[in-house]
């Protein structure tokens, strides 16, 4: 019998772990579990542990520090971006505030011509987006 692994952990690269997890709990109203790692902090979803507690599928998200971060630029660029977070909301418009309270900023390129999407960037320069859900 072949067992299929479970998307169970997304580690995002930073310079620093829990300013991060800091911002993106507060973005999604996440838990910020600090451990005795400070090159790594976790984030926890309600009601979910991270690995390896975490074995109902719901997907959580760390932070992990590397000392000569260089954010990515977007689009393109000498440090392209390798992935990013697609956060659904009903309203971007209502959801703005929120993330941009929290430290995001508008990214000045935006490719959505439908207003689908809008791209932002987090406190370390990740881009992501807030998609109409």
């Amino acid at each position: 019998m072949t067992t299929k692994p479970v998307l169970d952990l997304v580690v995002l690269d930073c310079p620093d772990p829990l300013a991060l997890a800091r911002f993106y709990g507060e973005v999604l109203g996440w838990e910020v579990a600090e451990g005795e790692d400070p090159g790594w902090v976790d984030l926890v979803p309600p009601g979910g542990g991270v690995s390896p507690e975490n074995r109902d599928g719901r997907v959580s998200l760390s932070f992990q520090r590397i000392e000569d971060w260089v954010a990515p630029t977007w689009p393109g660029g000498e440090h392209p971006q390798q992935f990013h977070l697609d956060l659904s909301v009903p309203s971007i418009e209502d959801a703005e505030p929120a993330v941009l309270a929290a430290g995001a900023s508008v990214h000045n390129h935006q490719p959505s011509e439908s207003g689908s999407f809008r791209v932002y960037l987090d406190p370390a320069g990740h881009p992501f987006c807030l998609v109409r859900g």
